[in-house]
């Protein structure tokens, strides 16, 4: 069947071509479509922040108040008669580097973490437990920290989605250092398995989400001292195939910190479709 169409359809979020006319065909339940578009698309805008070095408990309660205040702007939109809320969310995206810290997350061992009170104050480590999902992880210098706080009802209404966005974002900056990120069947995160040795975690992704939006987020090992894993059983996976890597590791070299958010931010605009917009 063939049908032509004069089409007008407000997007929340960007569309690719692909999506647009896999929505089309889904909705209009045709087999082919010849279109006349009139198409107001609303690019969302994500705020971007670099808190630059910055304790976790800060950055915690800074990343708590933004992802109150959009899940407020939501609720108070379909108050007013927007079922899914506004079209247009002021959504955030934080990068920062943290003080050293441990971070325990809801599903996580206390047991996996090999530093008792008084050691942890005596190396100047921090440690929250924390609403996030996941087990123990490490943050600290020379890592990129990012936490999208993103309406999701403006992109996809998607978890597993959404982490896999997070994860090829990252794949994607690796590969511009020409080194292969891979998923791992079974766990989260960005992987290297180039065949020699054990499978090498260099990207820990633990997320929240609360009525579709979400915190945490993302922390990229780029010049990380490695040693500090040795002290955690990190993301609770006791297997001897594998272990934790950087980027600087992988090779060879102090890798430029700004090069890589800047990357990071291309990427990400890329496979979700906004706008980034300086605070």
């Amino acid at each position: 069947m063939y049908i032509l169409i004069p089409f007008r359809y407000y997007f929340c979020a960007t569309f690719g071509k692909a999506e647009m006319l896999e929505f089309i065909l889904e909705k209009f339940g045709v087999c082919a479509i010849i279109v006349t578009f009139n198409i107001v698309i609303y690019m969302q805008q994500v705020i971007f922040q670099d808190l630059g070095k910055i304790r976790y408990k800060k950055a915690w309660d800074i990343q708590t108040i933004l992802h109150k205040n959009l899940v407020d702007q939501k609720l108070e939109a379909r108050k007013s008669g927007l079922k899914n809320g506004v079209q247009q969310q002021a959504h955030h995206f934080l990068f920062c580097e943290h003080h050293s810290v441990y971070t325990l997350g809801k599903s996580g061992s206390l047991d996996h973490l090999l530093l008792n009170e008084e050691e942890l104050q005596t190396q100047d480590i921090d440690f929250y437990k924390i609403n996030r999902g996941g087990d123990i992880t490490y943050h600290g210098p020379g890592q990129v920290v990012g936490y999208p706080i993103f309406d999701l009802d403006c992109f996809f209404t998607d978890v597993h989605k959404y982490v896999r966005y997070l994860e090829e974002a990252v794949i994607r900056v690796l590969k511009d250092y020409s080194v292969a990120g891979i998923r791992l069947k079974g766990y989260t995160g960005v992987w290297i398995d180039d065949g020699e040795g054990p499978k090498r975690k260099i990207c820990a992704i633990g997320v929240h989400l609360s009525r579709w939006v979400s915190m945490h987020g993302f922390a990229f090992n780029v010049n990380t001292d490695l040693g500090y894993f040795s002290k955690i059983i990190p993301c609770g996976i006791e297997d001897n195939n594998k272990t934790v890597t950087s980027l600087e590791h992988e090779i060879g070299g102090i890798v430029d910190m700004e090069e890589i958010k800047q990357k990071l931010k291309y990427h990400f605009a890329e496979l979700f479709g906004f706008q980034f917009v300086d605070k």
